[in-house]
């Protein structure tokens, strides 16, 4: 919520002239100064956001047993799928190379 409050706060306070000292500005400038502590101001939510996860405890986060049991047996479904369809494809293969040979 702050990632986009944070630049929208700092450009609606330039364009209606709510910070000290930015009536004196140019256009231009005032373009230019706006943006630039927007996209700042993003970057330190982006930061504080980063600083608060590496703050977290990592050992507070377990998976959960049926996830990774239901995970393995998804990707050992899906290898053994393509196994099967790497030896089938091998022995089309096969068959019809020994077809070739007969007719020659």
């Amino acid at each position: 919520m702050f990632m986009w409050m944070a630049p929208v706060a700092i450009l609606y306070a330039f364009n209606h002239n709510l910070l000290p000292g930015s009536a004196n500005l140019s256009p231009y400038s005032m373009t230019l100064v706006s943006g630039f502590l927007a996209v700042i101001s993003v970057n330190v939510v982006i930061a504080f956001y980063i600083y608060m996860a590496m703050k977290e405890p990592s050992e507070k986060h377990e998976p959960d047993p049926a996830f990774l049991a239901e995970a393995k047996a998804s990707v050992n479904q899906s290898t053994s799928q393509a196994e099967a369809s790497v030896s089938q494809s091998t022995s089309q293969a096969e068959d019809s190379s020994h077809s070739l040979k007969k007719k020659e």
